[in-house]
C-alpha cells in the first residue's frame, strides 16, 4: 500500500528537504497511482450521476427522452444523487490522501498538477454540479446578441425559451452583476453556441479555464515571494474540491477572475507593475470584488520605486497612485468599448444582496437575533437583517482600511494582508456564496501553512461544496443535513492528520512529516499565515 512506504521515505527526508518550494530539490517517492486512480474514478462517478442528478436541462434533448431518462426522474434520479455523493467523497478521499504524501515530500508539483488535472478532466464535459449559474452566464450573454442590456433586464425577456427556462428562478428577472470583459466573454459563448445549450455549458466552460491557466501560471511565483510550498499550494489551490468541483465543475467565473488577480499580483511583485494593474483590472472587469486588491498593489509598486526609504513614502505612493488609476481607467474604458456596454453593472451589483443565507456572518447574526426575538413577540426579520448587514458592511471597512495602512511598507506582507481582506469581504458582504471564498485563497494558498491549519482548510472546503445539492439548490437551512455534511468535512480534516481518524484498521498507521516544519537545529519562526 502507498501508506506502507511512510516510515521509509520519512526516514529519507534530509533537512533540505524541509519546506523547499523548488520541486528539482525535493526527494520524491513513487508516483501515488492508486490515489490519482481513486479520485479519477470519483470524476467519472460525478459526471456519469451529473447527467440525473446535477443541473441537467429542463428538456434535455439528448436523455430527455429514451432509454435513459429514467435517470432524470423519481427513483433514478435518486440512484444517480447517491452516486454523485459517492463520486464526491471519492474524489476528497483521493485529495487527503494526496495531501498525506505532499505533507510528508513524498510527491512533487508536477504530481499533484498530474492528479489534478485527471480530477479535473471527465468535469470538463460534465453538466453543471452544485449550481445552475452557467445558464445564467449564457444568458446574460445572449441578451445583448437580441439588443437588449444586460445591465438593465434579465434574461426572462428573452423569447428564447430554451435558454431563459435553465435559468434559475432566483435569477430570471436579474440583471447581470457582472463587468463588461464577462459580458464580452459570455456574448462570444452565446453567439457560437446559440441556443444549443449543452454545447454552451461545455464552450463557457473551457473559455473560464482561461483563469486555470493564468494560476497555474502565477503560483510559483507567488509561492517564491509568499514563502510557501509549491506543492502544498498546488494541492490546495488546483487539486482541492473547492476548484475541482466548484470552479471547474460549476463551473463559477470566480476562477476566472481569481486568475486575472493571482497573475497581476506575480505581476506587481516581479515589478512589472503596468501589466500587473492590466491584469487585475480585466479581474475587476469579471467581478467587482478584484478591485480590493489594487490599493494594496499600489503599495507594493509604491516600494519599489527608487530612491524609497524604508516605510511609506508620501512621493512615491502618489506617483505609484497616479499610474495605477490611469492604467486602470484606460484598461476598463476599452474593455467597456469593446463590450459595447455601459456603467450600468455598478447598480447592478446590488442583486446579489438578494440572497439570503448564514454563511454571511452579518446575515447569520441577523438571523440568530431575529431568531432569540420571535421567541418573545414576532418582528420582521428583515429589520434584523439589514441592520446586521450594515454593521458587517462597517466592520468590513475598518478592516480593510487598517489592513491596508499595516501593509504601507508593501512587499509579501502587503499581499498577505490583500488576501486576508479578500477573504473577509466574502463572508462579510450582504450575501455569501460558498466558491466566493476563494477570493483571496488562492493568494493565501501561497503562504506557508502548518498541517493543523491545512486540516482545517480541508474541513471548510469539504463543508463549503456541500453546502448546495448537486442540482444547484440551498441546502443551508436543511438542519439534518447540514449536521451530515459537518461531520462528512470534520472527518476528512482529521484523515488528514492521521488515517484512520474512526480506527476501523488498527495495524494501519502511518507517520507524517509536515514539510512546512522547520528542521529541530533551528530557531522556530512564526510560519503560520496570521494578520
Amino acid at each position: 500500500m502507498e501508506e506502507s512506504l511512510v516510515a521509509e521515505n520519512a526516514e529519507k527526508l534530509t533537512t533540505a528537504d524541509v519546506g523547499t518550494t523548488d520541486p528539482t530539490e525535493q526527494r520524491t517517492g513513487p508516483l501515488p497511482k492508486r490515489t490519482i486512480a481513486l479520485g479519477t474514478l470519483g470524476s467519472l462517478l460525478i459526471l456519469i450521476s451529473a447527467f440525473g442528478a446535477a443541473g441537467i436541462l429542463v428538456h434535455d434533448p439528448v436523455l430527455g427522452h429514451g432509454p435513459l431518462s429514467w435517470l432524470r426522474y423519481g427513483h433514478g434520479q435518486m440512484l444517480a444523487t447517491g452516486v454523485l455523493y459517492l463520486g464526491f467523497s471519492l474524489v476528497v478521499w483521493a485529495w487527503v490522501r494526496l495531501g498525506r504524501h505532499v505533507l510528508a515530500g513524498r510527491v512533487a508539483p508536477r504530481t499533484v498538477l498530474l492528479a489534478a488535472g485527471c480530477w479535473i478532466a471527465p468535469l470538463l464535459v460534465s453538466p453543471p454540479v452544485f449550481t445552475r449559474d452557467v445558464f445564467s452566464y449564457i444568458a446574460q450573454g445572449t441578451l445583448p446578441l437580441f439588443g437588449h442590456d444586460p445591465y438593465v433586464v434579465g434574461p426572462i425577456v428573452l423569447d428564447m425559451q430554451s435558454v431563459v427556462q435553465n435559468v434559475h428562478p432566483f435569477w430570471q428577472t436579474t440583471p447581470a452583476p457582472y463587468g463588461p470583459m464577462f459580458i464580452l466573454l459570455a456574448k462570444g459563448v452565446a453567439a457560437v453556441t446559440g441556443s444549443n445549450m449543452i454545447a454552451g455549458v461545455v464552450l463557457m466552460r473551457l473559455v473560464l479555464m482561461i483563469g486555470l491557466g493564468l494560476l497555474l501560471w502565477a503560483l510559483p511565483g507567488l509561492v517564491r515571494h509568499l514563502g510557501g510550498n509549491l506543492a502544498t499550494t498546488y494541492w490546495l489551490a488546483i487539486a482541492g474540491p473547492m476548484t475541482v468541483v466548484h470552479l471547474v465543475g460549476g463551473p463559477h467565473n470566480d476562477i476566472l477572475m481569481v486568475g486575472f488577480l493571482a497573475a497581476g499580483t506575480l505581476c506587481v511583485l516581479d515589478r512589472k507593475h503596468v501589466l500587473g494593474v492590466f491584469l487585475v483590472t480585466l479581474g475587476v472587469a469579471v467581478k467587482a470584488t478584484a478591485a480590493i486588491a489594487l490599493p494594496f498593489l499600489v503599495l507594493v509598486w509604491a516600494a519599489h520605486l527608487g530612491g524609497a526609504t524604508r516605510g511609506f513614502n508620501t512621493r512615491n505612493f502618489l506617483r505609484a497612485g497616479a499610474l495605477a488609476v490611469a492604467t486602470f481607467v484606460a484598461t476598463f474604458a476599452a474593455v467597456t468599448l469593446v463590450a459595447g456596454v455601459n456603467l450600468g453593472w455598478i447598480q447592478a451589483l446590488q442583486a446579489p444582496t438578494m440572497i439570503v443565507n448564514w454563511l454571511s456572518i452579518p446575515t447569520a447574526v441577523g438571523e440568530a437575533v431575529n431568531t432569540v426575538v420571535n421567541v418573545f413577540v414576532d418582528t420582521n426579520k428583515s429589520w434584523f437583517v439589514n441592520t446586521t448587514r450594515v454593521l458587517g458592511a462597517l466592520a468590513f471597512l475598518a478592516i480593510g482600511v487598517r489592513q491596508w495602512w499595516l501593509s504601507r511598507a508593501g512587499g509579501s506582507d502587503a499581499v498577505r494582508r490583500m488576501a486576508f481582506v479578500l477573504f473577509a469581504v466574502a463572508v462579510l458582504s450582504p450575501a455569501t456564496l460558498p466558491w466566493y471564498l476563494t477570493w483571496g485563497f488562492v493568494i493565501a494558498a501561497a503562504l506557508p501553512w502548518q498541517r493543523r491549519q491545512l486540516a482545517i482548510l480541508v474541513a471548510a472546503a469539504v463543508f463549503l461544496v456541500l453546502t448546495y445539492s448537486p442540482a444547484g439548490e440551498d441546502m443551508l437551512y436543511n438542519w439534518p443535513f447540514i449536521a451530515c455534511a459537518l461531520a462528512a468535512a470534520v472527518l476528512a480534516g482529521f484523515s488528514l492528520l492521521r488515517v484512520d481518524p474512526l480506527g476501523l484498521f488498527a495495524d494501519r498507521r502511518e507517520e507524517l512529516v509536515d514539510v512546512n516544519t522547520p528542521p529541530a537545529d533551528t530557531p522556530p519562526a512564526d510560519t503560520t499565515a496570521k494578520v
